[in-house]
């Protein structure tokens, strides 16, 4: 969703220029991420023969051969409005160099780290000056890890993609297996594994002690096994090893993995920008409080014959012996649009069987996607990326 109509200036770059768009821009930060469209953002100078307009680096046009230079595809259009607050007048009267996008392929002339938002080709990152990446200590493809966590030493495996060069941040997804899987096994039937390859970002695969995550009742007999600070744990891990996007970390998962990614969507929506669940619900707010730090993108898989976790929910007793109650697809659905205080009704289901509360707070999406006579499903891995790849932390 384009809450935000927010054009890349594209000012020739002069003294004269410079002079005067200056003053226009004070008291106006770094516009960055959601806000812009693709040029890097600035503090003062800007290289490439660009100008410093307003915190972003920029040239103005008159003519659509003018913004050839920038990407292949971009127009010369009026300046869209400021964000809200801002009070740039200069960029307000410019012409600009906008490349509009139907998904990230249509971004890929810009680099990695550019993607298609509302549909048009933004970069990712927040305000000021890009962090720099670290040292890549992983190899291109699978790598076995290990993280300790309240005293107990933990294990993962990542995958570098093949197009992996360290010079640019990668979205990061973490993979959790069903209850008694094992990494190996969540990562041959996911499809994320082939996925990450096809879109270049990096995938983790944790394992459960005891092939089970801890969230809340369900489903493991150590109660005090602290699987969000795991979770927590890894990502910095991964993160000091190669080059992360730390705005755009995910989860998913199925059966208990996929209430492992619910539980971190209640539980550190401060890391993790959505969630793809699969073949689980949420647990009734009594045995499984849910108050995420923020709003949170949420794209649930439901196959209508489960028989291990039932779609319609209700009384259940858990593999560990524990009496649970499901709140059911529809009314885990409900229950999130309820926490990320969408309005309105959901769209009617598509010919995938998803239907879509899109006027979330800050923009998040809620989805359900049902699978009629489907069982125990992981889901479809492009439909869930396609909602999560939208959506960073703010």
């Amino acid at each position: 969703m384009r809450t935000r109509a927010v054009a890349t200036v594209c000012f020739l770059a002069s003294a004269a220029g410079a002079a005067l768009v200056a003053p226009a821009c004070r008291g106006v930060g770094p516009q960055t991420g959601s806000e812009t469209n693709f040029l890097r953002s600035c503090d003062a100078g800007c290289g490439d023969g660009l100008a410093c307009l307003c915190g972003v680096c920029t040239r103005a046009c008159s003519a659509a051969d003018e913004c050839a230079a920038l990407a292949s595809g971009a127009e010369c259009v009026a300046a869209a409005a400021r964000p809200a607050g801002a009070t740039c007048a200069a960029a307000e009267s410019a012409a600009v160099c906008d490349l509009s996008c139907g998904d990230d392929a249509g971004c890929a002339p810009l680099g990695a780290s550019f993607r298609c938002q509302g549909g048009y080709c933004r970069a990712s990152g927040g305000g000021g000056a890009a962090t720099a990446c670290p040292v890549t200590t992983l190899a291109l493809g699978d790598n076995d890890r290990t993280v300790t966590v309240g005293g107990a030493t933990r294990s993962y495996v990542v995958r570098l993609p093949e197009s992996y060069t360290g010079a640019s941040p990668l979205p990061l997804v973490l993979d959790f297996h069903t209850l008694g899987g094992t990494p190996a096994d969540e990562a041959a039937a996911s499809g994320y594994r082939e996925l990450a390859e096809e879109e270049g970002f990096l995938v983790a695969w944790p394992q459960g002690i005891d092939g089970a995550w801890n969230i809340g009742p369900c489903c493991t007999t150590s109660r005090d096994v602290d699987d969000v600070g795991f979770a927590r744990a890894l990502v910095r891990q991964v993160q000091s090893e190669a080059c992360v996007d730390v705005q755009r970390v995910y989860a998913v998962g199925v059966a208990n993995g996929g209430g492992m990614a619910y539980h971190l969507a209640c539980n550190a929506a401060d890391v993790f920008a959505g969630v793809a669940p699969s073949a689980f619900d949420l647990l009734a707010a009594s045995e499984q409080p849910c108050q995420p730090s923020r709003p949170v993108t949420v794209i649930s898989f439901r196959g209508t014959a489960d028989t291990l976790v039932p779609y319609e929910g209700g009384p259940q007793q858990a593999p560990n012996g524990a009496n649970i109650t499901l709140l059911g697809a529809v009314g885990t659905f409900a229950r999130w649009a309820e926490l990320n205080e969408c309005a309105g009704s959901p769209s009617a289901a598509d010919g995938d069987g998803c239907s879509t509360y899109s006027s979330c707070a800050d923009g998040v999406e809620v989805t359900l996607c049902t699978t009629e006579g489907g069982g125990m499903t992981w889901g479809s891995p492009e439909i869930g990326w396609t909602t999560l790849k939208r959506h960073s932390l703010p």
